[in-house]
């Protein structure tokens, strides 16, 4: 059952992580207008299941009037939201608490925050100012924490095993599959045999971007909002018989591979970097699938 829509407010970031997910980077395009936002938030409410919106990106924080404006629309609506942010504006504690206060009026339930080595998590980094204002203001604060790349789940550098309080081992598809990659034990396709991290048959949880794309993972869509109301696709899809989630739910990422006639013979970190590298080799037979291509790092 549906109960989280995540809306990719912007692709664009103040960053251009390793690990993204999304490949963003200040460069990337793809940002809500209030108007759609009002429009998705009514399709919505149409599913009757949904209790979270969530606003991240890229990173929300860069469109601060339009952030505002949909954590407004969202709470008048009778949803609960939250927000992912790296806490890039926080200068100092007192300059947080002026950007954070408003969320506090506007009864934001969650504020997770990117604090690691990916986020140039050291003791002087803007999102530390920005945790402390939250916990003044006395605002729901979850802090993510992605560890660098380790095989097997093992501990990275820092000594941690998973996150610390959210967040956990790097995930190797967008931007990790092509920088993270290096020096990690490779594996045959054939081990890959299911996705092990998304629920492809009924979802709790789904992103949306500008574009429309109803994302059940990063880059893999069942269709467009613009196009076609949330509901009415949600109650249309069929798993099965998808293009990419069909295969996947079949036999995984490699009988994505198989089923499609990807070669899929170089080794793999794990079952997202096979999958994601199968996709991207599908992007030009399967462009309403697979989408945005930026995602893709491919423009």
């Amino acid at each position: 059952m549906l109960t989280q829509i995540h809306i990719l407010l912007t692709y664009q970031c103040t960053w251009a992580c390793d690990h993204c997910f999304l490949y963003c980077s200040p460069d990337s395009t793809g940002t809500f207008v209030g108007a759609r936002l009002a429009t998705l938030l009514d399709q919505a409410q149409e599913i009757g299941t949904v209790e979270w919106i969530y606003f991240e990106g890229g990173e929300p924080f860069l469109y601060y009037p339009l952030l505002l404006q949909g954590l407004g629309m969202a709470r008048d609506r009778g949803f609960k939201t939250g927000i992912v942010t790296n806490g890039y504006w926080a200068t100092s504690v007192a300059d947080a608490e002026a950007w954070l206060r408003p969320l506090v009026a506007l009864q934001v339930s969650d504020l997770s925050m990117s604090d690691d080595t990916f986020h140039g998590g050291d003791a002087a980094a803007p999102v530390k100012a920005a945790i402390a204002a939250a916990r003044r203001l006395e605002l729901p604060v979850n802090v993510i924490r992605v560890d660098g790349p380790a095989p097997d789940g093992a501990a990275d550098a820092s000594g941690r095993k998973g996150a610390a309080i959210e967040g956990g081992p790097v995930r190797f598809r967008g931007r990790a599959a092509d920088r993270l990659t290096g020096g990690l034990p490779l594996h045959d396709a054939e081990r890959f045999s299911e996705c092990p991290h998304e629920d492809l048959r009924t979802p709790e949880r789904i992103h949306i971007d500008a574009f429309g794309a109803v994302q059940f993972c990063q880059g893999l869509s069942i269709g467009n909002v613009w196009h076609t109301p949330l509901k009415q696709l949600l109650a249309e899809y069929d798993a099965d018989a998808h293009p990419i989630c069909g295969p996947i739910l079949a036999g995984g990422p490699a009988q994505l591979a198989r089923s499609c006639g990807v070669a899929a013979d170089d080794g793999y970190v794990d079952a997202c970097h096979l999958c994601f590298q199968t996709r991207r080799a599908l992007l030009d037979d399967f462009p309403e699938s697979l989408t945005p291509r930026q995602a893709y790092g491919v423009v």
